[in-house]
């Protein structure tokens, strides 16, 4: 897999970048979009397509490894963990979307939006999004 096309960083974002990582990567094998035995890129390979320390990108794959989700090969690729094999049931990847929609929600009750026009700017957001 391309280090390039691998995760996305927000710079500007408040969350650090190993936990942006941690959680891009836990939702993609969530969704089936990475496989048990798909390779990741290697730290140095991410660390510099994202721009970022070394020690960041390693950071996040050890908290990754911890969890089960990846598994260190000495000598080659670290790869999504044997169990793997297929996406989560919608109802576990329905509970990772959860934490960023109770923070929107949090975000449109202060700034005191309509929960129409609240919904509306999800809808149009997430049809910006479709490839």
């Amino acid at each position: 897999m391309s280090a390039e096309h691998f995760v996305q960083i927000n710079t500007g974002s408040t969350e650090p970048i190993y936990r942006q990582l941690i959680e891009q990567v836990r939702r993609r094998i969530a969704a089936g979009q990475l496989k048990a035995g798909d390779e990741i890129p290697s730290v140095r390979e991410l660390a510099q397509a994202l721009a970022v320390h070394p020690m960041t990108i390693s950071k996040a794959y050890s908290l990754l490894e911890m969890e089960g989700l990846l598994e260190r090969r000495r000598g080659l690729s670290m790869v999504v963990a044997a169990q793997h094999q297929r996406a989560q049931p919608a109802t576990e990847r329905i509970e990772l979307l959860r934490p960023a929609l109770q923070q929107a929600a949090e975000v449109a009750r202060q700034l005191q939006l309509p929960k129409a026009q609240a919904l509306n700017l999800f809808k149009t957001i997430l049809d910006e999004s479709q490839p």
